[in-house]
This record gives C-alpha cells, structure tokens and sequence, in this order.
C-alpha cells in the first residue's frame, strides 16, 4: 500500500524521506500544534538530517511500520523536523533531553504535551522498545496527566533559565586588565593540553571529530606565544587526519567524524559545514608552515566541494549521506578484488597495483569490517620512498595517477543521496573558506569562486536587507537564526579584506546592525539564537554560547564585531559590545578551552591587539595579495584600494601615481611605505 502524508510539500531532502510513511507526518507549524490543543493529544516531535544513518535507520524499522505508524497515529500528533532547517527547535528539545539526563544525538524523539512542552525523549529506538513506548506514553498521559503536566512545567523552567545564570556569567564582574593577559592563555592552553592525544592526534577520546576552531586557537596561540608545543599538536593532528581513513583519500573532503581514535573509520557522511571549516584551518596551517601536505588537502577539499556539492547557480548544497546500497560508507570502500578490477581497466601493473595497496593499507582481507579497505595513509610519503626506493616525485606522479583511477571507477558506482537544499549560514562558512584559501596561496580561482557564492547569498537568500536560512527550488522562506547571520557576516568581511570590494564590507555592516537590533538580549551583552519574530513560536529563547562542531554563534558574532570595528573606527559601538561579551566569558574560558576555542581565538585578539593595514593605488591589489600570502600575520584586518575611497581606513591616503601601505596599531600608524617587504618589518617591530 503507498502513502502519502503533507511531507510531500515540504522543500527539506529530510521531510521528503519521510513524506510517504504511513505516519501522520506533519512538519511544525500552528496547524500542527493547533490540532494537538484541540484533540488534547500529546505529541511526538522526531528531529534528524537527511545524511544521518541510525535517522535512515528507524524510519526504515519503525516510521515505515504500519502497525507502529497506526499507534502512532491513534494518540499522538506526529512532527517532522529537519534540524538543519529549523536548528532553534532543535536546540530546545536537545536541551531538553540533556535536562533529562538523557545522552543527545540523532535521530532525536521527545514525547510534548499539547501546548509543546517536553517531558520525555530519547534517540534512536528499536522497533520493540519504540512500539512499548508508544504505548506507555500514551497510557500515561490518559491516566497520569498530572504528573505529566508537573514534569513538563520543571522542564519547560529549566529551558527558559538565562544562560547568564545558568553559568554565572557577568561582564560586569570581570575586570579587563586583570582577565586579558597572556599568563591567562597560557593556564588556557595548560588546561587544554591535559586534554591531547600525543600519539595520534587530536583530543585523548573517540569518537574524534575535527574541531577545527581548537586548531584555530592553538596557531595563533603559537603565533602570539612561540610556544612550540601548541605547533607540534597542530602538525601532529593535521597530518594524521589528513592520512586517515576520515579524509576521502581518492575524491578529497573530509568525513564528520571518526569513530575511533586513529582517525581511521569515518561516520561516512560528508557536510559542507566541516570541509567550509577545514579548508579554512588548512589554508591558515599553510600560511603560518608552509607545509604542502595542507595546501594539498586544502585543494583537494575545495575540488571534492566544487565537484559534488555546488549548485548550478552558485550556492553550496548542504551535505552528502553516510549510505548506499543499503550500506553505510559504500560508496568509498573497497573490497580487494574490487581494486583489482580498477587497476586492470586502467592498465596497472601488478608492481604498481602492489604499490598502490599499500601506499593505501590496502589487504585481501580488508583493514575493516566484512573484508572491506578503508583507503588511508598510515606512513608518510618520506617513509614510504625510503622503503620502497621512490624517488618524493616520482611517488608524487604515481600518487595523482592512483587518486584520479580511483576517482574514475568509484564514479560508477550507486552515489549516496545529495542533500541538496542550501543553508545560508554554512554557505558563510565555505565563503570564509575560499577566502582564506586566496589570502593563504593568491590563486585567482579561489577568490573568483568567494565571489560567486557570496553573489548567490545577496541575490537568492536576502529580501529587504534581511537573511533567510534556507534556498531550495527557487524558494528562500525560513527567517535566517543567528548562526546564519553571524556565518555570512564573517564570510562578506573576509572577502571585503582579499577583493577589495567595498560592497562586501557594507553588507557586512548592514547585517550586523540587523543582529544588534532583532537579536539582542535584553542585558546587551549576548545574542539569541532567534530574532524576535521567530521567539513568538518557541516555549524558550536560548543562546548559544559553547563552540562546538560549527562555532557558538555568539562567539563567531563577537569575531566580526571586533573586525569590523578595526575596519570602521567610526563603529566604537561595536568594539564595546565584543569586548563585553567575551568577558562575560571569561570565567569559562578559564575552566575549559575545549568547547570554548573560538571565544579564545578572540581573547588572543586583545592579548596582542591586530594590525591595521591600509594599501591605497595602482598595485594596491597586488601588493594585499602579497600581504596575506608571503607571511602568516592572523592579527590583522586589510582595506585596499585602486581608486581614492571614502572608507574610513582609506580616506585622504590616496597619492597619485603612487602605491602607499599604512601599518596601524590602536588607531597610531607607522609612515608609509612603498614595498610589502617594509610593511612586513613593521609588523615584526611593533
């Protein structure tokens, strides 16, 4: 029998799977939870993202199950949401789980009362155990509604506690000069460093995720205190996961996550907000080492994301699935016959084939699971041609003719599904991206390809100066969160500092008044996640403040405030307020780095405040160019331009005929000077 629920209408690759259940989906909305005041029946909100595998998984045993669907839609009102979509929703009901003492994840199932407040969830739930508690729930709420209402009531008052609060956080009770020191990024490193695993990378537990912003911190860290310690974790961590069996060692791109602690065994779904991030910290390692291992995946990363996830109009689709052909991980792991077959149709021989495998710890009987390889690189390339006598170049040649065969027979394979809507914010993300990928190597591509992006977010995901989060045929309809704002705000002040485009520089400042205006908390110290038309829907009105796989929000609007008030000494408005709220911070940070990384990144902002540079005439493009390429100087905001400009770091700094940089500290400049080389001197003297 087929059906179809009003998922069909929906835009989200996610609700779209689940559109012909025989579950009453609805998606959220007031026709949802007006149905569930008027029947007075409780509700079940299930939450996932199309590329989640045990989400794939439970609608495949439970919501495709008639007689489970049928229970479902006896007593319940049932909704579908994509947390990617609608991540405020999904805030509030992780938060309630974990309010719970329940452990988080995907797909995410919490039981509601009628006016939408939670009081039980879990996970994912076996077939058995989901169809008992269907009807446990439904026979508790029948015959126990009281202390269903009393349990919702103490969850619903713990959601809605100020993270201030919570937290014990009080700008007011920090004073400046004593928290901004480097005595205290040092105890923040000590701390963080307790955390490492010297052998293998990474931090000391699995499952290991790439936490690109801890890396972030720990180079300029570095690069602020010469401690050698903070690079080698960086070279030892970098280098490992671009070995590892996370990184998509045929088509380039990284995994979300490794299930253990070699970096080995991926979670094999492929977002676009990780590979956005990871050619950021790659391109930066480059700059700051030189190393052409990171350039090497920072290309390879931004080929696999041009190839499979940009859209024909220029934005970036959101995510690639972990499965196919019923296998999670399918699509990139090879049995050995399988490499076998690809070798002779592309006319190995056995030598070479030989070499290949275990360039790629390859094997008969596989180095995972039911015989399957994991293609990875446990030894180095220098280990490699000592042990079998190649010279670094030849091996290089045979490693692009490997990565390109390879590439080629696993394109004739089932692909596993695309997950093709386009989110505003981590399109932000990947704009940052290319554009510290140009800053980091001047490859013209890079930043052509920033300002396509960055043309597909002005023109298709913004409406009367405001954002929306989502792009899908056509249609833009969700109200952008301040992830969204905060992603793309970075994004356009990045590509402002490589193009020197001023347009990007005033949309920047035009969202960013948006967000002080709707997304403001009432003490002026933090955002909310929601502005405040969405609020009107939603039982909480929360803040994100711990970095986590994609930055806090917060932390990320605390970035671009202090940037763009480098860029606009005329805006002290927004230097005031990021300098409030990492020090409302600051008590954290002094507990624990870890999910705190980017708030620290920024503490070392004021630890060693940045450079001003200034380029204004003909070779001023070149000369930007050059500054950002030839030497790793992360403490510095860039304004350039051919013509004269009004802009406040430009204006009257313009000489005919003649190609000027000015160095700045704290609003007092150096002279002029006419070489990158000289400008490059001054920074070292300050």
């Amino acid at each position: 029998m087929s059906f179809t629920n009003r998922l069909a209408q929906a835009t989200s690759p996610y609700l779209l799977q689940h559109a012909h259940n025989p579950v009453d989906w609805y998606p959220w909305g007031e026709e949802a939870l007006a149905k569930a005041r008027k029947e007075d029946k409780p509700i079940i909100v299930s939450i996932g993202y199309s590329a989640c595998h045990w989400c794939h998984v439970m609608e495949r045993e439970c919501f495709e199950n008639e007689a489970l669907a049928e229970l479902m839609n006896r007593y319940y009102v049932c909704i579908k949401v994509d947390r990617e979509e609608r991540p405020d929703i999904d805030q509030i009901y992780m938060d309630a789980l974990h309010a719970m003492g329940l452990n988080g994840g995907w797909p995410l199932n919490v039981f509601l009362t009628p006016d939408a407040k939670p009081f039980y969830g879990g996970t994912y739930f076996p077939p058995r155990v989901w169809a008992n508690l269907l009807q446990q729930v439904a026979n508790a709420f029948a015959n126990e509604r009281e202390k269903i209402s009393e349990s919702a009531e103490q969850f619903n008052r713990v959601l809605n506690r100020n993270e201030e609060e919570q937290y014990g956080l009080s700008a007011a009770m920090i004073q400046a000069k004593e928290a901004v020191t480097l005595a205290q990024a040092n105890s923040m490193f000590e701390r963080l460093s307790k955390q490492f695993d010297t052998q293998l990378g990474g931090m000391n537990r699995a499952p290991k995720f790439p936490m690109p912003s801890i890396y972030l911190f720990l180079l300029r860290y570095w690069h602020v205190s010469g401690n050698e310690a903070a690079l080698k974790h960086i070279h030892l961590t970098l280098e490992k996961m671009a070995r590892g069996g996370i990184y998509d060692q045929a088509g380039g791109g990284f995994a979300r996550y490794s299930v253990d602690e070699k970096w080995l065994v991926p979670h094999f779904e492929k977002m676009l907000y990780d590979n956005a991030q990871l050619i950021s910290l790659y391109a930066e390692a480059y700059n700051a080492t030189r190393r052409l291992l990171y350039k090497q995946i920072m290309d390879e990363t931004i080929a696999f994301a041009r190839r499979e996830l940009l859209s024909p109009e220029g934005g970036f689709y959101s995510a690639l699935d972990a499965d196919s052909e019923g296998m999670e991980g399918r699509f990139y792991v090879w049995k050995d016959e399988e490499l076998d077959a690809a070798f002779q149709a592309a006319g190995l021989s056995a030598h070479e084939a030989r070499l290949c495998k275990d360039y790629y710890d390859c094997y008969p009987d596989g180095n995972w699971e039911h015989g399957y390889n994991i293609l990875n690189c446990p030894v180095s390339n220098e280990e490699f041609c000592r042990t079998h006598q190649l010279s670094p170049e030849i091996l290089q040649e045979k490693i692009v003719r490997w990565k390109k065969l390879l590439l080629e027979a696993r394109a004739l394979r089932i692909r596993p599904c695309l997950d093709d809507k386009i989110l505003s914010g981590w399109n932000g993300l990947m704009l940052k991206g290319l554009a510290d990928a140009y800053a980091a190597t001047g490859i013209a591509d890079y930043l052509q390809q920033a300002v396509q992006t960055a043309r597909f977010i002005q023109e298709k995901m913004t409406a009367d100066k405001q954002l929306f989060r989502n792009y899908k045929n056509g249609k833009a309809d969700i109200p952008a969160y301040l992830e969204d704002y905060a992603a793309v705000i970075q994004g356009f002040t990045a590509l402002y500092q490589v193009s020197g485009d001023a347009f990007w520089l005033q949309r920047a400042e035009q969202l960013t008044d948006h967000v002080l205006a709707n997304f403001s908390d009432e003490t002026g110290e933090l955002f909310y996640f929601v502005g405040k038309v969405q609020a009107k829907e939603l039982i909480a009105r929360k803040k994100e403040l711990f970095d986590n796989v994609i930055p806090a929000s917060n932390s990320i609007m605390a970035h671009n405030l202090f940037a763009l008030s480098l860029l606009l000494p005329n805006r002290t408005d927004y230097e005031q307020k990021a300098k409030r709220m990492l020090l409302s911070v600051v008590p954290m940070l002094q507990k624990d780095v870890r999910f705190m990384a980017n708030w620290a990144a920024l503490f070392l902002q004021y630890v060693a405040p940045p450079v001003e540079v200034a380029i204004t005439g003909t070779q001023a493009e070149t000369f930007a160019r050059d500054l950002h390429a030839k030497a790793y100087f992360p403490h510095k905001v860039v304004a350039f331009s051919t013509v004269a400009s009004t802009l406040p770091l430009l204006e009257n700094r313009f000489f005919e005929g003649q190609t000027k940089i000015f160095i700045c500290r704290q609003q007092a400049c150096q002279r002029p000077v006419d070489s990158v080389e000289e400008a490059f001197e001054q920074i070292k003297a300050l």
